[in-house]
């Protein structure tokens, strides 16, 4: 992968979920790992685990409702990128310490070094864009999610 990475290069439609039902911001996290785990066949609690110790070092919570966990997988070969609309705002422990209600889910292999850090920043600057993140809020399902990611124009460098 490049710089040029683009959120198709990140998400597939089957891994988009929409809604995705959570009491707090562990069930998210579980949710999110149980979701991901068939799809890029790693255990469920090996990916919960990666995700928890993350958030144990800093909020992912990146403000304005949004949510971007992410971690290293030892075994997977490329960075894997999952979406879920939650069915309610929750605590998520944001930097803003407004609730959150867009997931963004990052996976990649141990050895990703600048690849994970491109998806990282592409997913943070798409998801900067208050109008393409209204649009996600008011979607009806996820294959019309997974056009607004995929569709919109790549948000321009900060």
């Amino acid at each position: 992968m490049t710089s040029s990475l683009t959120m198709r290069d990140l998400v597939s439609p089957r891994s988009i979920l929409c809604p995705l039902e959570a009491a707090n911001k562990k069930a998210v996290l579980q949710g999110i790992s149980n979701f991901a785990a068939s799809l890029v066949g790693k255990e469920p609690l090996a990916i919960f685990d990666i995700l928890w110790e993350r958030e144990r070092l800093g909020t992912t919570g990146v403000g304005a409702g949004i949510a971007i966990p992410h971690g290293r997988i030892d075994g997977l070969t490329q960075v894997h990128g999952f979406f879920f609309r939650l069915s309610q705002p929750l605590a998520f422990e944001a930097i803003d310490d407004k609730p959150v209600d867009l997931v963004f889910l990052l996976l990649a292999p141990e050895s990703a070094g600048a690849d994970h850090l491109n998806a990282l920043a592409t997913v943070s600057r798409q998801l900067r864009d208050q109008k393409l993140c209204e649009q996600l809020r008011m979607a009806k399902d996820a294959a019309a999610l997974y056009r607004l990611l995929t569709e919109a124009p790549p948000a321009k460098a900060a």
